[in-house]
């Protein structure tokens, strides 16, 4: 069976497909278990439980939650992502939470282009206006994020990509995510009735523990000390993941007894859901 349990969609977040059009790809590559897990967002999930039954595709719900990790021993926090699946979508105080979180991603993109205009007049760029705020916004479906603002650099001419968008601009121009603790994602997720996964912990090029440090034995080791009363498993297969990755958090997810999950972070740029061979018997875990 093919497993993927991390989708973005364009309706939710930042894919580039809608959820119609990810669960007719989803059919068309023969998934057979999966779970769109759109950033700060559980406004699709009715819709994708509706598509995976016509589709017949076995569904689990899902999100991906960003927070604000304190971390003893480094200077400042550190933004980590994690999953919540299992959880009950007509939860009212996790819908609450999540109003709040896309409210503050609005005000952060109006703090971002504030940032980029004044990098604008040092370079002798035309400013943004609230034309093009308007535009950006015309341009998303789903949660507001910095990717929508790096498309927009490329449609104006300013970058050739979006590697370039984030290396000249949008890393200087960041603002602070909404901040959420571990501990309130887990009470939100678990009192939903889900589960909380920790998200790719050492993707080299996302948001992991790699910042931090690249030593998978003292990542595992900074999970155990701070980060497993609040947590029920981590993604132990990931688009970004080497075989020794993979090894290292099964074995520690099999010691310490978490649920272990795996996917792709398909936002089909390029298309790769289904991709990531993720064992079937992780689908046992969610019967």
């Amino acid at each position: 069976m093919k497993i993927d349990l991390h989708i973005h969609t364009k309706s939710g977040s930042d894919g580039n497909l809608t959820i119609e059009e990810v669960f007719q790809e989803a059919k068309a590559r023969s998934i057979g278990l999966m779970s769109i897990t759109d950033h700060d967002s559980i406004e699709c999930q009715p819709k994708a439980i509706a598509l995976a039954r016509e589709c017949g595709i076995s569904y689990i719900t899902g999100v991906e939650l960003n927070i604000t990790f304190s971390y003893p021993d480094r200077n400042g926090p550190v933004s980590l992502d994690l999953l919540g699946y299992r959880y009950d979508f007509q939860d009212q105080a996790l819908a609450a939470k999540l109003a709040l979180a896309r409210k503050h991603r609005e005000w952060r993109a109006r703090q971002i282009l504030a940032k980029l205009n004044a990098e604008f007049d040092k370079e002798g760029i035309a400013r943004f206006t609230e034309r093009d705020m308007k535009n950006i916004q015309d341009s998303v479906d789903g949660s507001f994020g910095r990717p929508h603002i790096a498309n927009y650099l490329i449609q104006k001419g300013i970058v050739q990509g979006k590697q370039e968008a984030f290396d000249k601009y949008l890393v200087k121009c960041d603002v602070p995510k909404y901040p959420l603790s571990l501990a309130e994602a887990s009470n939100l997720i678990r009192n939903a009735g889900g589960i909380l996964v920790l998200a790719h912990p050492n993707d080299p090029y996302g948001t992991s523990l790699v910042i931090i440090t690249h030593d998978l034995t003292e990542q595992t080791k900074i999970i155990e000390k701070y980060m497993l009363e609040y947590i029920d498993g981590v993604e132990c297969w990931h688009y970004g993941d080497d075989k020794k990755t993979t090894d290292h958090y099964v074995e520690f997810a099999s010691e310490h007894r978490l649920v272990m999950t795996g996917g792709s972070d398909c936002h089909q740029k390029p298309i790769i859901m289904g991709t990531v061979d993720v064992p079937d018997w992780v689908a046992k875990q969610f019967s």
